[in-house]
């Protein structure tokens, strides 16, 4: 009985805790002093999606996601998305031009609105990062940190064949292909990491571990709270 009371009374601290904070990234939407700008990388099967969304919604962040941002646009029928769509429907590779438009309308529909953006997965290249910075600097702020998921290749390997039993997406059910996209995606990861390296806001995160272990970690990161861990 007197552990159930200490876990219900550590439970609720907790609780209280993040309550507290997500009120604090209110107030600082109203009342800001300088944005919460990051960068979230992870391989396929990190969980980065998951990541995204939980830090999104602590920190009262804009989570812009590159693929659901030209989906959202094309649907729209906006001038912007009907650029996109030529490219799209070509199989084309939408240029760096039309993506940073469409950052650009989002950011100016959000101001005063959200804490900071979470770029989800994106920049992807060194002059993705660069246009980036650009209009970020723009409008006066910048990117704060970039916080790369770190996951075993055998894990996100076992990770991503398991998926492949119920997502229906053949690229999930080969090994081969697998390690190929891993392959691809840190070398791509790399060059862009390498650009924000050179003024120290790259901050790698174990991916690995439950859910909430990895939130912590992150937030470990974005909070300055960096110690070892029990």
């Amino acid at each position: 009985m007197q552990n159930t009371r200490r876990y219900a009374r550590e439970l609720t601290i907790a609780d209280i805790f993040v309550f507290l904070r997500a009120i604090y990234f209110k107030l600082t939407t109203i009342f800001p002093k300088e944005m919460l700008n990051i960068i979230l990388f992870g391989p396929p099967g990190s969980g980065k999606g998951t990541q995204a969304y939980r830090l999104k919604e602590t920190y009262n962040l804009l989570h812009i996601s590159t693929g659901d941002l030209l989906r959202e646009e094309k649907a729209k029928g906006s001038p912007l998305g009907l650029e996109a769509k030529k490219y799209m429907d070509n199989g084309l590779l939408v240029p760096d031009e039309v993506v940073i438009g469409m950052i650009r309308v989002k950011l100016e529909e959000n101001v005063g609105k959200v804490a900071g953006i979470i770029f989800d997965g994106f920049p992807r290249t060194v002059a993705q990062a660069e246009a980036l910075d650009k209009l970020l600097e723009e409008k006066e702020t910048h990117i704060e940190k970039v916080l790369a998921l770190e996951v075993g290749e055998d894990e996100l390997v076992r990770r991503l064949l398991e998926r492949g039993k119920t997502s229906g997406r053949a690229d999930d059910t080969n090994e081969d292909k697998i390690r190929t996209r891993l392959g691809e995606y840190h070398s791509k990861t790399a060059l862009v990491a390498g650009h924000y390296a050179k003024s120290d806001k790259v901050r790698n995160v174990l991916g690995e571990g439950s859910i909430e272990d990895i939130t912590k970690r992150l937030a470990a990161e974005l909070d300055g709270d960096t110690g070892e861990e029990e």
